[in-house]
């Protein structure tokens, strides 16, 4: 299979498994806004602000920097993930405590937040001009056209795996945590990579419930960053409510195209 078709299957594959479980659709804790905003934002991201950026950096980078495609194609592997780990998954942990940081920015964000539930179909549920500055984004494209790029597909596919896995209301570290003999394994994973259980406190309603910490746990691949910068908390537990506290009133357009659209 064509490695970027991998992701696609992949979400699906999480997708399935959530209708069949009965965890996807939430109708007790969704709305109609909530669907429009993923079934409108998450098509935008994929089909049109990737492309578009995967498209234009090569374009800005032979006018800068003419012959620098695959200028480094012939480094190592390793040396490529370790730039990629920085550039991409580091730079987007910045990115996104940035975004719980200042306000502005967490206009941007806020619609990720702003569903009373966590399931997969959350992950790519941002503003559209969230993903645009993405500085991630733009230096994965980078690294690719100068010659990352079959080792980024391999990334990107286990990066979105982890990814994924945290959103999704499966919840695969919960029976990993019974196993007595799996403590000191998942120890060291659940600081090493996003989990539910880590990702899905990101995500709690109530900061005095314990589990919840939104000021925290910003990692998207590596959890790593949060114990580094200091941004962690694990408790191998879950929130009983998602969502913001004392959330405003906006409409789906209003989270989708801040800032143009502010209502």
């Amino acid at each position: 299979m064509d490695t970027r078709l991998l992701v696609p299957v992949i979400f699906a594959g999480f997708a399935l498994a959530e209708i069949l479980t009965r965890r996807f659709f939430q109708p007790a804790r969704g709305s109609a806004r909530d669907v429009w905003i993923e079934a409108v934002g998450t098509p935008i991201f994929i089909l049109i602000t990737v492309p578009a950026i995967f498209f234009a950096v090569p374009v800005l980078m032979e006018a800068a920097w003419p012959g620098s495609e695959g200028a480094w194609a012939d480094w190592p592997w390793w040396a490529m993930v370790l730039i990629l780990l920085i550039g991409d998954d580091m730079t987007q942990y910045w990115w996104h405590r940035a975004a719980h940081t200042f306000p502005w920015l967490y206009n941007l964000h806020r619609a990720h937040h702003s569903g009373a539930y966590l399931n997969i179909r959350i992950v790519y549920r941002n503003a559209i001009a969230y993903y645009i500055f993405m500085p991630g984004l733009w230096i994965a494209a980078a690294l690719v056209h100068l010659g990352f790029g079959p080792v980024y597909a391999i990334y990107l596919v286990v990066k979105m795996t982890v990814i994924f896995g945290a959103h999704s209301s499966l919840r695969w570290d919960e029976p990993l945590y019974r196993i007595k003999w799996l403590s000191p394994v998942m120890w060291v994973v659940e600081r090493t990579i996003s989990t539910p259980a880590t990702h899905f406190a990101h995500h709690g309603l109530h900061k005095d419930d314990g589990v919840t910490h939104y000021k925290g746990n910003y990692g998207n691949l590596l959890f790593f960053w949060d114990v580094v910068f200091g941004t962690a908390l694990i408790t191998r537990r879950y929130p009983e409510t998602y969502g913001i506290e004392n959330l405003e009133d906006r409409s789906a357009a209003g989270e989708l195209a801040w800032p143009v659209i502010r209502k």
